[in-house]
């Protein structure tokens, strides 16, 4: 079974850092691009961040641009999104997502349909 596995979230004040990680389980990234996306309650869930299979492109939410990084690890099978000068409106659950060879990369990265599989999610809280 193809699973991505979210790890890294938990409570932080305004202006400090958490990294996330997302780790494959029973399968290779090697030729998965991954979507980093959040979701509030009553919100529609939103694409954050985004790293090709190379690690080579990325994309970014103009909300985020400058505070966080997304990257890859040389293996491969980890996918970490470096979280910087958090702020009370980053809160909520991340999650990632897996786009086969890439499909997704361009102007519909942020969409969230196509990707699989997705993560269970990680809660993020950002407040004082």
């Amino acid at each position: 079974q193809l699973q991505l596995v979210e790890s890294g979230g938990g409570l932080v004040q305004p202006g400090g850092s958490l990294r996330l990680s997302c780790a494959a389980s029973g399968f290779s990234l090697e030729y998965y691009a991954i979507g980093w996306f959040r979701q509030v309650p009553g919100k529609e869930r939103e694409g954050v961040s985004y790293i090709s299979s190379s690690g080579g492109n990325t994309m970014y939410a103009d909300s985020v641009k400058g505070r966080f990084t997304i990257s890859r690890d040389k293996a491969g099978n980890t996918v970490y999104l470096q979280m910087n000068t958090l702020k009370p409106e980053d809160t909520a659950v991340y999650y990632c997502a897996g786009d086969k060879y890439g499909a997704r990369y361009g102007n519909t990265w942020h969409l969230p349909r196509g990707y699989v599989p997705w993560g269970q999610g990680t809660q993020v809280t950002v407040s004082s």
